[in-house]
């Protein structure tokens, strides 16, 4: 999830592409990139086809003789490819109206204003996405949402405490709204508190308590981790609780590496309690630790809690969830002395954090830093939750924390009358907001994919059985009103790889295997409808491939492993798999070479791989910057999936173009995923050509084709059969569509079939053969 049009900058690897990475350099020794610029003369008569085609693409393609196609004979040996068209060996059904879709979240009032106007309508209907997601970036923030501004607070009178929005039809809803949280107080959790209202202290949250759960506090304990940024000499600490505070709670150290708080990198450690840090009878107050003798070295501390006093906080003793779970004031890690006193060494200004405005943390501005930067050094704190509970006047009002109203939504044209998949609050919500917002979606009659519970749980360092007990009590209160809704999560962050954190006491490490089982154990397992996750393979950190033409290579393999993580993880076979929002990369993009096609070839082949390895749903481009204001046609639209502001005229080069119009067809039912394979590899073992192959509702069929070879085109030819060997070559006319890196040598034409199945793949291309098989 972006935050606007801030980047964000995560910390995923896929390890597996290490050595890949090591292959890739040295075939960039060898052979060196041949740029081929766009030249203003190509730029000029691009724009002139451009212009002169109309905005359906059957209506542009041109009517070419077979010997117009650039000839194979100057081509290196050719390459096969074999298309298997036996129908019991369909892959995979996809519905492109559902399956393909684009992405958006938090927005300015203008913003949202603008993503009405009809020619940003059009705009997003020309690049041909089928369905839209609505996502969550209050919770992304640490925030509150207000889906709803029609609702009651639980302390109605100072209108504070537990927000639930209405299910009752009145007015349109036109706009969502953000909240700080006061009970945040200085935990960051990746992000800095919103100077929005009081921050008074730090409590987490009480629907994780035995009140809510149904379980003993011992199953959920809270904890808060101080991150000092690097090693540091610590024998102390300093705690001042205020109610409810902690009567039993242990003060530990991190044992392991530099990863204690990256679940997507996978902390590899353990932790270990001070030989003085147990408390069994704590009686709040102002405390000052002593833990250990000698000081002992570590980056990570954490204060973990069992056992509530459960006396009430400052708001009072008439709402149980005001008096249940922990509070503390501030907290910092230190040192005593043989006098006894207390000196800080985190935060190393010495300076404690507390309530009033939010100090300036560095490094915690971002969802995530780069690990071993300057700003991870600083350190943060952090905290296993936080309590809901906000008031009237946190309202956030001064930037891009709005929200699409639930009406506007579906009624401007953004859904193109398609189900949508919507996000409800529930990592800082109460289950019956959720519920309740559930409710109005199925009263207002407005079609859904599905509900996502939360969002990015491992961003906010949720447990999966903390988020596993707030999953089940949203469950029970929707289904109580809304009996068929389909719900899902824990959406992901943006994986390459196994989502890992600290071992439980059976030493179990993976996240989505703890959650299903903790699904299963308290026969919830039914309540995961789908599976959902973001999807960004390439993030800026010391470990990844670069952003260049050379990682393109890495795609299919990262999705393949991805998808079946997911199943050996226990995600049922029969839950489907959604990518609910995705991008090549999050965060700026650094030096490297892409071209004019590379984006475009990462998108389709994260598509094709994903469908043919089973996916349901992938919702792709963010569509939020159409409503800036400066105009629908981004002048990189073309190589970023048709562009992330839509694009006014249609253009047959683009991956939006390639995936909805030539590749899928949209509007007419199921589309069947065949097998296909190229056996072209480059002298590392790469896989130059990736292949892959679609039979539509209208009977042809699609094969989509990307030469990931920047500097040689390939001819292929195209072996089609069954399990019988029976060949079924194209026959009559095909149509041929290519969009290359080299502008000049795009195509979007007619030709007969080619008699021998051999077509050229120029260089750094994606080629789509479409027509009827004999």
């Amino acid at each position: 999830m972006i935050a606007g049009s801030d980047s964000r900058i995560s910390s995923r690897v896929w390890l597996c592409v290490v050595v890949a990475a090591f292959g890739l350099i040295a075939m960039a020794m060898h052979f060196p990139l041949r740029v081929h610029a766009q030249t203003a003369q190509a730029q000029t008569t691009q724009a002139q086809t451009t212009q002169a085609q109309t905005a359906h693409p059957r209506h542009a393609r041109q009517e070419l003789p077979a010997d117009s196609v650039a000839p194979i004979g100057t081509l290196d040996s050719v390459a096969t490819v074999h298309v298997d068209v036996t129908p019991s060996h369909v892959l995979n059904t996809i519905y492109p109206d559902t399956a393909t879709g684009a992405w958006m979240d938090d927005l300015s009032r203008a913003q949202i204003d603008n993503l009405s106007k009809p020619e940003v309508i059009q705009g997003v209907k020309n690049l041909g996405w089928g369905s839209i997601t609505m996502r969550n970036n209050s919770e992304l923030r640490l925030s509150a949402w207000h889906w709803n501004e029609n609702g009651t607070w639980s302390d109605p009178a100072t209108k504070s405490g537990y927000y639930v929005g209405s299910a009752d039809l009145g007015e349109p809803i036109h706009y969502g709204y953000s909240y700080s949280l006061p009970h945040r107080d200085f935990m960051t959790s990746g992000d800095l508190p919103l100077v929005a209202g009081f921050q008074s202290y730090w409590k987490s949250n009480p629907y994780l308590t035995s009140h809510f759960t149904g379980e003993s506090d011992t199953l959920h304990p809270q904890w808060v981790v101080i991150d000092m940024g690097t090693a540091r000499a610590v024998s102390a600490i300093h705690i001042q609780w205020v109610n409810p505070y902690a009567v039993v709670y242990v003060v530990q150290y991190w044992v392991g590496d530099n990863n204690a708080m990256d679940w997507d990198m996978g902390p590899n450690g353990m932790w270990k309690a001070f030989t003085s840090g147990a408390v069994l009878n704590g009686s709040g107050g102002d405390v000052r630790l002593k833990l250990s003798d000698e000081p002992v070295t570590t980056r990570f501390v954490r204060v973990l809690m069992s056992k509530s006093s459960e006396t009430c906080d400052t708001h009072g003793s008439q709402d149980i969830r005001n008096c249940v779970g922990y509070a503390l004031q501030t907290l910092s890690a230190g040192t005593i002395d043989a006098e006894g006193k207390y000196a800080i060494v985190y935060p190393p200004n010495g300076k404690e954090p507390g309530p009033g405005p939010p100090p300036v943390l560095q490094g915690a501005g971002e969802q995530e830093v780069i690990a071993g930067s300057e700003a991870d050094l600083t350190g943060s704190f952090f905290a296993s939750s936080v309590d809901p509970w906000h008031q009237a006047d946190n309202l956030i009002n001064g930037g891009h924390d709005q929200y699409n109203g639930m009406d506007n939504f579906f009624t401007s044209g953004l859904t193109m009358g398609h189900a949508a998949l919507v996000a409800c609050a529930a990592i800082y919500d109460t289950p019956e907001d959720c519920a309740n917002e559930v409710s109005y979606i199925h009263k207002r009659g407005y079609p859904v994919v599905g509900i996502e519970v939360g969002e990015e749980c491992d961003g906010k360092h949720m447990t999966p059985e903390d988020y596993g007990a707030i999953y089940i009590q949203v469950a029970d209160a929707v289904h109580k009103l809304t009996p068929s809704a389909k719900l899902g999560g824990p959406i992901f962050e943006g994986v390459d790889k196994d989502i890992t954190l600290w071992p439980d006491e059976e030493g179990r490490t993976s996240w989505m295997e703890r959650f299903v089982d903790y699904l299963k154990a308290h026969g919830h397992l039914k309540d995961l409808a789908f599976m959902s996750f973001e999807h960004y393979p390439f993030m800026i950190n010391g470990f990844t491939p670069p952003n260049d033409w050379a990682s393109l290579y890495l795609e299919p393999g990262i999705m393949k492993h991805v998808l079946h993580m997911w199943r050996q993880d226990g995600v049922p076979t029969e839950v489907p798999l959604i990518i609910s929002e995705s991008g090549i990369i999050a965060g700026q993009s650094g030096p490297g070479y892409l071209g004019v096609t590379g984006r475009s070839i990462w998108e389709v082949d994260a598509f094709g791989t994903f469908f043919e390895q089973g996916g349901t749903a992938f919702y792709r481009p963010a569509i939020n910057n159409g409503a800036v204001g400066h105009g629908l046609l981004d002048p990189e639209g073309g190589a970023d999936g048709g562009g992330a502001y839509g694009t006014a005229a249609y253009n047959p080069y683009s991956s939006a173009h390639i995936i909805n119009f030539e590749w899928l067809q949209h509007e007419a039912g199921a589309n069947k995923i065949f097998p296909a394979s190229a056996d072209l590899k480059d002298a590392v073992g790469r896989t130059v050509v990736t292949s892959y192959v679609v039979k539509r509702p209208d009977g042809n069929w699609s094969l989509m084709l990307i030469n990931h070879d920047l500097n040689a085109a390939h001819p292929v030819r195209l072996i089609i059969d069954d399990a019988k060997h029976v060949s079924h070559p194209f026959m009559g006319s095909v149509a041929l569509v290519q969009y290359c890196n080299t502008p000049d040598q795009d195509k979007n034409i007619t030709i007969p079939a080619a008699p021998d199945g051999v077509y050229a793949l120029p260089a750094g291309s994606i080629t789509v053969i479409r027509g009827k098989l004999r």
